[in-house]
């Protein structure tokens, strides 16, 4: 097995993860853009919930679903620059990290953050 030098280092967030915030964001985005399609009843308190901040707080919500989107796209910078300066020089796998960042959050920027090029994993 080849090893590398640690300028195509790139761990996938986990799946929990994953699930955990696309769906939280997918659902995000349909009670600030789609709202009507949200089966409100069939989510019991959280429907009614769900309901409320439709009806009284559409737009805190549209500026929360913004804000949410603003600080994942800042994590996203935050790890292309930890990239350049873990040593991650390889563009593909540094746009790979840009891109998860940007979907997943903190979720992935917490995996490069604890990523020590000088002891690397070992499998």
């Amino acid at each position: 097995m080849a090893k590398s030098d640690g300028c195509d280092y790139f761990e996938r967030t986990r799946l929990f993860w994953i699930i955990t915030v696309t769906i939280s964001m997918g659902y995000f985005t349909c009670i600030v853009f789609v709202p009507e399609k949200i089966p409100y009843e069939s989510l019991g308190l959280f429907g009614t919930f769900s309901r409320n901040l439709v009806d009284n707080h559409a737009d805190i919500m549209y500026k929360g679903w913004v804000a949410g989107w603003i600080v994942h796209f800042f994590e996203a910078i935050i790890a292309m620059r930890l990239c350049s300066q873990k040593g991650i020089t390889d563009t593909a796998t540094s746009f790979l990290w840009f891109i998860q960042t940007l979907l997943f959050g903190f979720a992935s920027l917490a995996l490069l953050i604890k990523y020590d090029p000088k002891h690397p994993k070992q499998h």
